[in-house]
């Protein structure tokens, strides 16, 4: 069955897999932090992590539902818009993903230093690596602890997973064919997808910008969804549709 699946859909999963195996059991997460993608105004951020980050996976279960899902919707993709659009599609969604994340988290960095900045704490030797003291009143200096605290996990917290890639995929896949229907936990029937995909974008805006992520980058998903319609969009009167 695995040698059905369409060759990049195959190769994804493979190399995703891989990866997997040898950086969370072999050793055990001590490639997180080259591999992973950070702020890109972190001191951990490098280059290649804009890529790297999508074939990187925190547990089984986040590594097994991405494979699923895009098990569930590439290969469709990938014969319709063939192996160039497709890779095209999967890997400018990963960056989407990347771009909308980090985009948030700058305007978040950006109000957290104003704030900061305006309580007298030096955010600018701060991010310099320099020795900072806390100064003003002890309400003050509690906030400002809990304003450095909200700082260095952007700097600090990694971005790790196919997720956005994937959601690109998904996107995409509901641009070209919304009429398909899928089958969702908990929903006896199965439901079209042009109607369950607004209602997942929409849930990961509202839990991305609320803070309720609870460790899920879900405006890297919403990023991800964004250039997968937008490139869907742009090829589908190219393209024949199914019913």
């Amino acid at each position: 069955m695995f040698n059905n699946i369409p060759p990049i859909t195959r190769n994804i999963i493979i190399i995703n897999v891989i990866i997997f195996i040898i950086t969370n059991l072999i050793f055990q997460g001590k490639f997180t932090e080259y591999l992973a993608a950070f702020y890109p105004f972190s001191p951990f951020f490098k280059s290649w992590q804009v890529i790297t980050h999508m074939f990187m996976h925190g547990s089984i279960m986040h590594i097994l539902f991405n494979m699923f899902t895009l098990f569930s919707f590439g290969p469709v993709l990938e014969q319709s818009l063939g192996n160039k659009k497709y890779l095209v599609l999967y890997f400018l969604s990963g960056l989407g993903a990347f771009f909308l994340f980090n985009l948030w988290n700058f305007i978040e960095v950006q109000k957290f230093s104003t704030e900061l900045q305006e309580l007298g704490f030096n955010i600018n030797a701060y991010l310099s690596g320099a020795s900072v003291n806390f100064t003003g009143t002890q309400e003050s200096i509690l906030r400002q602890k809990d304003l450095i605290e909200n700082l260095n996990g952007i700097m600090g917290t990694p971005m790790v997973g196919a997720s956005g890639a994937i959601f690109g995929v998904v996107a995409a896949f509901a641009t070209l064919y919304p009429d398909a229907k899928i089958g969702i936990m908990f929903i006896p029937i199965p439901v079209k997808v042009k109607y369950v995909l607004p209602v997942i974008v929409l849930g990961s805006v509202w839990l991305g910008v609320t803070g309720n992520a609870g460790g899920i980058a879900h405006l890297a998903h919403v990023g991800g969804a964004l250039v997968g319609f937008i490139l869907a969009k742009i090829w589908k009167k190219h393209l024949y549709r199914f019913n």
